[in-house]
């Protein structure tokens, strides 16, 4: 067994696990478990759907390693995949999701929390977002990185990320027609 998760380094880790080394394995989940599981509570309390919605992440991760690109890190890979499969299973069950689309740093855009929509349509609405805009929007507003944590895995400043985010807002805020006369502004 694999004592020292730290001592490992991430592509001898990602090889031990595209060659289904179960050593490997274990240390990947145990190394990523914690925060993936963090980011599932976010959206569910109940510890056994998380783990649930967990054990099938990692599955997908283990069965889909061998297609990862070292280009992004290995752990927003993974946060990739647990969202989706999180976002699956809301699909599954037929649920509904509250999301909030708050910038604690913009005061152009007011923050809103908008009507009890669809989960799909929300998760569609934010599909039509391209390249960098969805990548900031769903790295700060979904899975709970700041706008230093953003620049840092996209190569990108702190002030550009917060442009991503701001200009993504504003196209989701025109996809949910927050612009039309019945809403307005401080209410």
């Amino acid at each position: 067994m694999i004592h020292n998760i730290s001592n490992i380094e991430e592509h001898n880790l990602i090889k031990g696990c595209v060659n289904n080394d179960r050593k490997y394995q274990e240390v990947l989940y145990k190394k990523y478990f914690q925060s993936m599981y963090q980011m599932c509570l976010r959206y569910s309390k109940d510890d056994y759907t998380i783990c649930a919605i967990l054990n099938d992440a990692f599955l997908t991760v283990f069965k889909n390693i061998h297609k990862f690109e070292s280009r992004g890190s290995l752990e927003g890979w993974i946060r990739r995949i647990t969202f989706n499969t999180l976002a699956d299973h809301f699909r599954k069950e037929n649920r509904q999701m509250r999301f909030l689309l708050i910038d604690d740093h913009s005061e152009k855009i007011p923050s809103y929390e908008p009507e009890l929509h669809d989960y799909d349509d929300i998760i569609l609405k934010i599909n039509t977002l391209k390249g960098s805009f969805k990548e900031v929007f769903v790295k700060y507003a979904i899975e709970g990185y700041n706008h230093k944590e953003i620049g840092e895995c996209l190569s990108i400043s702190e002030g550009t990320s917060k442009w991503y985010l701001s200009e993504a807002r504003k196209k989701l805020q025109a996809m949910f027609n927050l612009n039309n006369s019945t809403y307005q502004y401080g209410k």
